[in-house]
């Protein structure tokens, strides 16, 4: 199943006139995380931006529109709830599909969910994700996770340990 989901992502990427193609034949290994990110966020990846921030008590993770969507920014703000949600659990298989392997940082931030909050802010065009923890390994995990976040997704960012 995965193999066909894979498949099917890949040639929606090749058959998208905006530039995608472009990108699938400079670096398909980003243009899998693009695709995999638009099922897994609901929304373009080449019309929406990324920023990973490294702060020293945690960090932060932004999702915009690159433009005024309305239907966009609403599910870019589901999107960060059900995240919210799912890392406050140790939930983290959804970056590990975006990525298509397990994200750095990812199970030390699993086993120390008890001392780690998320907190979802509303941005004029999508939202962010405070991460925040005063352990110190756990910040030592976020800053892991958004810097591989940062590098995976060619983003904007920080870090600021």
């Amino acid at each position: 199943m995965r193999v066909l989901l894979s498949a099917v992502l890949w040639l929606a990427v090749l058959g998208c006139g905006d530039g995608r193609s472009a990108a699938v034949a400079r670096d398909p290994a980003f243009a899998g995380v693009q695709a995999r990110g638009e099922v897994a966020m609901g929304v373009n990846q080449y019309t929406s931006r990324h920023v990973f921030e490294a702060l020293p008590d945690g960090g932060r993770i932004e999702l915009q529109r690159d433009r005024d969507d309305s239907a966009g920014t609403a599910r870019i703000r589901r999107h960060m709830h059900e995240i919210e949600a799912q890392f406050a659990a140790g939930d983290f298989r959804l970056p590990g599909y975006v990525h298509a392997r397990e994200v750095p940082g990812a199970a030390v931030m699993a086993a120390k969910r008890s001392v780690i909050t998320y907190v979802v802010e509303s941005l004029p065009r999508g939202a962010a994700l405070r991460v925040r923890s005063d352990d110190a390994a756990a910040v030592e995990a976020i800053h892991e996770f958004l810097a591989f976040q940062r590098q995976d997704h060619h983003a904007a960012g920080r870090h600021d340990s």
